[in-house]
């Protein structure tokens, strides 16, 4: 909410700079042109048909930021901010007109004669006023073209700055008629015209890159270093950027390991993304995450990868080396009602994409079997067989050496069978591997035992912390 009532802010302000560069534009044209037609100024006539076009140009620049300040749609998805380009396009092509007939105006009476000037301290006075005028305006219209990233106020602002140092051209040229130089006039027309097509060069390089989508200045170098200074970017994939009035579109498609698990995708794509935000003022960013293989990438973790696009769950994965060659088995979860022939074509798709990954000869193979219930209703059994099944447990586990501490000891029944779950604690330095040998050690002595007991799960916590909660 409050991105858009900044941007609803600087939208007013664009307009109203733009407003008040249109009066100022009109107020001067007007004063310059009664004055070139008393003093016969080639000169000052042409800088009234310069102000005359900025003013042309500045409603133009008016009706453009309006436009532009529209939100996207569906048939313009990067908004109308280009129709400040265009705008600013259509008044580089007025300056290199009025260019072009100044020059050839200045050019004809330096070379033929001119007209006779007559002078007034008047004139002085406008042109000076115009200076006054002008360079405040140029600031105002430049500040705010820098706040808001607009081309057209830009635009405008050059027009100001072009008026600006033209006049001053005139007074120069008007001061050397005084002093008897009647080529004084022409000469500072000549000069007048220069400051325009100076002024239109730079406009129209500028608005050509924005409409021809160039990258700007100093983007491409920002979102590299921000791709590097990520952890788990390996390379930049595709980077394209492209100006739309203040908002950088930024397309970026970063390489990144296949095996990184999805919660560490997401945080790369959030840190990247901060990132980017924090370099780049008003950036619509589109971020791809491209998920490539690792020369370092161990035949485990190429196995599960497989898997894993295949959308196919596996455990008690198992790869062994033997004598340079790969034997790969796995356990394979599918859908108990599948027909054993859909479950075996499942299992064997997955065969040969795991025998093409890992590349050589490799010997593939995979057990498969149904995935437990996702929801299976529970209740808790008659007590005596809940003391039955707690009392043999704790019997077994007492004969256990590096198991102790059995605590929330739970029974459930299930139309499956009996669930039993309990807790333990082991050393702190004990492995995993001989922990969980203990746990396997007592399911199968419980199993053997105690009839209809469907699975045993036991959680190990290390002695000295705190027990785990349910």
């Amino acid at each position: 909410m409050q991105a858009g009532m900044e941007q609803a802010n600087q939208a007013m302000e664009k307009q109203r700079v733009a407003l008040l560069s249109l009066l100022a534009s009109f107020g001067l044209a007007v004063v310059k042109f009664a004055a070139a037609l008393f003093s016969g100024s080639l000169a000052l006539l042409s800088e009234a048909f310069h102000s005359l076009l900025d003013c042309g140009a500045t409603a133009l620049t008016l009706v453009a930021v309006r436009v532009s300040d529209k939100p996207a749609d569906k048939e313009h998805p990067y908004g109308h901010a280009k129709v400040e380009s265009v705008a600013a396009l259509v008044e580089t092509g007025l300056l290199f007109a009025v260019c072009a007939w100044v020059a050839y105006e200045s050019i004809t009476r330096l070379i033929w004669g001119g007209h006779e000037v007559t002078l007034s301290w008047w004139l002085f006075a406008i042109l000076a006023a115009s200076i006054i005028i002008d360079f405040n305006r140029s600031r105002s219209l430049s500040r705010v073209a820098s706040k808001t990233s607009s081309d057209a106020l830009a635009a405008d602002a050059l027009h100001f700055t072009a008026d600006m140092w033209s006049s001053g051209a005139v007074m120069i040229g008007l001061a050397l008629v005084a002093l008897g130089f009647d080529w004084g006039d022409s000469a500072a027309a000549l000069v007048v015209s220069g400051f325009i097509a100076r002024a239109a060069y730079a406009l129209g390089s500028r608005t050509l890159n924005t409409l021809l989508d160039a990258a700007p200045e100093g983007i491409t170098a920002l979102v590299e270093e921000a791709a590097e200074q990520t952890d788990g970017v390996l390379s930049i994939n595709r980077l394209r950027s492209r100006p739309a009035g203040s908002t950088v579109f930024v397309d970026l498609a970063v390489d990144i390991p296949r095996t990184l698990p999805a919660p560490a995708q997401e945080k790369l794509r959030d840190s990247l993304t901060i990132r980017i935000r924090r370099e780049i003022k008003d950036v619509d960013l589109a971020l791809q995450l491209v998920p490539v293989a690792l020369d370092t990438e161990t035949a485990f973790e190429k196995v599960t990868h497989v898997a894993a696009g295949h959308g196919l769950l596996i455990h008690h994965l198992t790869v062994q080396d033997l004598n340079g060659s790969l034997a790969v088995s796995f356990d394979l979860e599918v859908d108990g009602n599948l027909s054993l022939e859909a479950a075996h074509e499942l299992a064997t798709a997955l065969e040969d994409d795991i025998r093409d990954g890992l590349g050589g000869h490799v010997e593939v193979e995979s057990h498969i079997e149904p995935i437990s219930p996702r929801l299976i209703e529970g209740h808790e059994p008659p007590k005596a067989k809940a003391k039955s099944v707690t009392a043999t447990l704790m019997r077994l586990a007492r004969k256990e050496r590096l198991l102790s501490d059995l605590h929330n000891i739970r029974i459930r029944e299930t139309e499956k069978g009996l669930f039993v779950h309990y807790h333990c604690r082991f050393a702190p330095e004990v492995s995993v591997e001989a922990a969980h040998g203990t746990v396997d050690h007592i399911e199968i002595a419980l199993m053997k035992t105690i009839p209809g007991i469907q699975r045993v799960i036991a959680h190990a916590e290390p002695l000295g912390q705190k027990r785990h909660k349910l």
